[in-house]
């Protein structure tokens, strides 16, 4: 199967801009699919390829930034590099706050542009690949008992066994069980590691009050 090329969304109601992006942008093997609206670009089935999206601030209905902030509420994570023709700092700020890769000025140098879109590409490949490996780390996740789910956040605090143990009302013994299990289920070669994957997956260890401690 042929890997997609990666795409770049042009959101831009200025049609005497498509035919220059369009060639500059497939010029580096770029694909390019561009829009007049947000609506339009809202209505449109994203592919799920690597992507960015350059976007107008100044479109017809709905503005620029305003779309900006309904995909962030859609929890729809595409990297965006901010265009206008009337920029002020405000503006910028609020772009760049809510997470733009860039804001650039019309009219634009061409390498500023694609240093921009290389610059987004790559945050959009790193997102991908944190989302593929917690979606594995997740799977493995379903692999453990409900004993060793309860078990996972007392061993990534560094409790020992005992404390474990003592903590769940079971033996020593059977904590070492069930700590070797997990670790083999979330193929974990280290504690470190095994504190890393939870981390990732938002599993924090958990200090409880060890009913074997007795101090004052």
């Amino acid at each position: 199967m042929t890997e997609r090329l990666p795409t770049v969304f042009v959101l831009d109601d200025d049609v005497s801009i498509r035919d220059p992006l369009q060639t500059l942008l497939r010029s580096v093997g770029l694909n390019v699919e561009f829009f007049g609206s947000a609506s339009e670009f809202l209505q449109k089935m994203r592919p799920d390829t690597l992507s960015c999206l350059v976007l107008d601030v100044r479109l017809p209905g709905k503005s620029g930034l305003d779309l900006q902030r309904e995909l962030t509420e859609k929890n729809i994570s595409i990297p965006i590099i901010f265009l206008t023709a009337h920029g002020d700092i405000p503006m910028t700020v609020r772009a760049m706050k809510a997470g733009a890769v860039e804001f650039l000025t019309k009219p634009f140098r061409d390498q500023d542009l694609l240093d921009a879109i290389q610059t987004a590409l790559e945050r959009d490949r790193s997102r991908r690949e944190r989302e593929t490996e917690i979606a594995i780390l997740r799977d493995r996740l379903e692999l453990l008992t409900p004993r060793e789910r309860e078990v996972l956040p007392l061993v990534v605090s560094g409790l020992l066994n005992k404390q474990i143990a003592a903590e769940i009302g079971t033996t020593e013994a059977t904590i070492k069980v069930h700590r070797s299990q997990l670790m083999k289920k979330l193929c974990a070669e280290s504690l470190p590691e095994l504190v890393r994957m939870t981390g990732k997956m938002g599993i924090i260890g958990a200090y409880p009050k060890i009913k074997s401690d007795k101090r004052n």
